[in-house]
């Protein structure tokens, strides 16, 4: 096995890894990858949660205490989540410290549900950055348009934030403008601004698949040969924008001050299409002061067989460029894709969310005390 890992890590990607489970802290394997694979931070969303507490028994124990005590099924749900972070957080707490509080994070998600609510996204993301009580806890908000307030909003009270579900150029620079809102309101309290972080979330796969299919259903050969360009285009133009805003004169008076940058974290890098490299949304998208969020196969595929060759951003912004150029010409909605994909997010993370409740429910009442 090659160490493609530590020289992704050495071109200045972070890596994190996209899950979390009861399991993986109890077993000690998180620790193990932290150690073994590089691994310097941990995501969470609906999916992954709704995943680890439907399967096996490792909460059956906190869930029957839960039971006993009749909280109700909101309340269970944040006290499980919040626990495994909380126990990774604990974990990952010498990366932090190593790092100077970059890395060694774990994010933990605003209720789906709020996703446009201003106002309970904000009392949302309160509440998570006190219960969790971690300084590495980043708190994940959609970059939804009632989001982006909330981010200003957050930041601004000194808690660091992972703004997730981008998938659009313009929606990234509505992201940064929230950032360096939030850190301007900061500043004026009078906070410490080196104590606060924040990584943008923008998502890869998902822009191939759906633009993908709507190639494929032109079904020419010039739309054919353009499968598989538009997500790493998407995501170098990306890093185009992050170059610029934050080498801005609005940024660098707050880079005085002591901020810190707001780094791109490329996410849904899992490959969805077996036609392509599984190394792909990694190997392409390497570049300085990124953060590279893999669900563990995509893991184990590079460091098995990823091919780290350098920087594949920085020189590639005019073809990036033309790609996308390209697909829009074919009659293919860069703007519709984006919304769609967007919309979407929102609801799929709703939905696991629901999900979560409902098999949440069911466990308590199996569990709860019988009546005397």
């Amino acid at each position: 096995m090659t160490d493609a890992l530590k020289r992704l890590s050495d071109e200045g990607v972070a890596i994190w890894l996209d899950d979390l489970s009861r399991k993986r802290i109890t077993s000690g394997n998180l620790a193990e990858l932290i150690d073994q694979q590089h691994v310097v931070g941990v995501t969470t969303n609906p999916s992954i949660f709704q995943k680890a507490i439907s399967q096996g028994d490792g909460y059956d124990q906190q869930l029957a205490d839960l039971a006993a005590r009749r909280l109700t099924v909101d309340e269970a749900i944040r006290m499980i989540t919040t626990a495994d972070v909380r126990d990774g957080a604990d974990i990952l707490r010498p990366v932090f410290d190593a790092t100077d509080g970059q890395d060694g994070r774990v994010s933990i998600e605003v209720d789906p549900r709020l996703a446009n609510d201003t106002r309970a996204t904000v009392a949302e993301a309160k509440q998570l950055a006190w219960l969790v009580d971690r300084p590495n806890t980043l708190i994940k908000i959609p970059a939804t348009p009632a989001g982006l307030p909330a981010i200003a909003e957050v930041t601004g009270k000194g808690i660091s934030v992972n703004v997730t579900l981008i998938f659009s150029l313009e929606r990234y620079r509505g992201v940064m403008d929230a950032y360096l809102t939030g850190l301007e309101k900061a500043k004026a309290a009078g906070l410490d601004l080196s104590q606060i972080h924040s990584v943008a979330s923008f998502f890869v796969s998902r822009v191939d698949t759906e633009i993908d299919k709507r190639l494929e259903k032109l079904g020419s050969d010039e739309a054919k040969a353009l499968k598989g360009k538009a997500a790493v285009a998407n995501a170098r133009l990306a890093y185009q924008a992050y170059e610029e805003v934050f080498g801005s004169e609005r940024w660098l008076a707050l880079e005085k001050a002591g901020a810190n940058k707001q780094r791109p974290l490329w996410a849904s890098t899992g490959v969805k299409d077996p036609a392509y490299p599984d190394t792909l949304y990694v190997t392409e998208l390497v570049a300085p002061n990124t953060v590279n969020t893999m669900p563990e196969a995509t893991l184990d595929a590079t460091a098995d067989h990823g091919e780290i060759t350098g920087d594949t951003v920085h020189g590639t912004y005019e073809q990036a460029r033309a790609e996308l150029d390209a697909i829009a010409a074919l009659g293919v909605s860069y703007d519709d894709v984006v919304q769609q994909l967007e919309d979407e997010g929102v609801e799929k993370f709703a939905a696991a969310w629901n999900e979560l409740l409902d098999s949440t429910k069911a466990e308590l009442e199996r569990l709860a005390p019988s009546e005397a």
